[in-house]
């Protein structure tokens, strides 16, 4: 069963539960932009991570934080989340209050640290430079109840999204701050992001042993590694390996680099975790014939945003109020809904 996420101008709506999205269309005819949800997929998602993933499986708020998706994953299992700001962590603590929340933003204001710490109990903690590290040092009475994950860039990129432009220290300066941290009285790990829809599960275990030798230099043995996220999922332009494959790297390379000095492992996936269980809904407004243009009522200024970042096509149905549309398949240029161009 599919149940409709609404948004707040159909509030009375949300969460009614409908056969699938062409019930919606059916029964509801949104005018405004929509997105529905499978809480079947979500869950058939999750157990594939829970049963397959060698570790820790957190879920990253970030791809989805609707409070519907929170609770559902909170009330199958996932108890620990990673979360990018105090915003996401209210919003976990209303699904589960007794969640362990990563703040694995490595950048973060003193107001926010404090925060963490003493309104959300927040113990785990993400830096990649010198100076968060001395903010937390500042602000933290007891080190030695905190973690404190070194986020390293590593391998070259596979992804189609790269995340090492913004965050991660090189490997010579994540031994060091591995070395400082420790020597600071806190616990250690150390977290890569091998980037968004990565296609190579190889790009894990190039990390894995960059991962290790950081620790060799530092001479550091971690208590956890973090593998991030990036898992891909399929798009019609885009076969991607099964996740199974990824996993069983992940666990091999890690007994492999790092011998009795194994970690605990952690991942936090979010695109892989939600995408196959949510549907967006958008409406053709206006059609020009002669152009083959159409213009639809959500863009890359709302739902549609990672159309300007990755080169996939997304899947796409036309529903009417009496069902599916079938026939023949032709390209139309798409528009939002804004006066910009595009």
């Amino acid at each position: 069963m599919l149940k409709a996420v609404i948004d707040t101008s159909h509030a009375a709506q949300s969460g009614r539960v409908f056969e699938d999205a062409a019930d919606v269309v059916h029964a509801l005819m949104p005018d405004t932009p929509m997105f529905c949800m499978c809480e079947d997929q979500l869950t058939r998602q999750l157990t594939t991570f829970q049963d397959g993933f060698p570790g820790i499986v957190t879920y990253a708020v970030k791809a989805n934080p609707s409070k519907q998706v929170l609770a559902i994953l909170a009330q199958h299992g996932i108890d620990t989340f990673d979360v990018a700001s105090p915003a996401e962590m209210a919003l976990v603590r209303e699904a589960r209050p007794d969640a362990v929340l990563h703040y694995n933003n490595p950048v973060k204001s003193r107001v926010e640290i404090t925060d963490a710490l003493n309104v959300f109990g927040v113990r785990n903690f993400c830096i990649d430079d010198e100076a968060e590290l001395e903010k937390i040092a500042d602000i933290a009475e007891a080190p030695t109840q905190i973690e404190i994950a070194i986020r390293f860039r590593g391998a070259k990129n596979r992804a189609v999204c790269d995340f090492s432009s913004k965050f991660g220290a090189s490997p010579l300066d994540a031994a060091r701050l591995l070395q400082l941290a420790a020597s600071m009285g806190f616990r250690t790990a150390l977290t890569f992001h091998a980037g968004s829809q990565c296609l190579d599960p190889l790009s894990y275990a190039e990390n894995i042993e960059v991962a290790a030798s950081i620790c060799r230099n530092a001479d550091v043995w971690v208590d956890r590694l973090n593998v991030g996220g990036g898992f891909p999922i399929d798009f019609p332009s885009q076969q991607v390996p099964p996740l199974s494959a990824f996993f069983s790297i992940i666990e091999d390379a890690t007994k492999r680099c790092f011998g009795g000095h194994m970690p605990t492992l952690i991942a936090e996936p979010g695109r892989a975790m939600v995408a196959s269980s949510a549907s967006l809904l958008a409406r053709v407004k206006h059609r020009r014939p002669q152009t083959d243009e159409i213009f639809i009522n959500d863009g890359i200024y709302g739902a549609l945003m990672e159309l300007i970042q990755l080169p996939v096509d997304l899947p796409c149905r036309v529903l009417t109020q009496t069902g599916v549309k079938a026939g023949p398949v032709r390209e139309f240029v798409v528009y939002g809904p804004t006066c910009d161009p595009n």
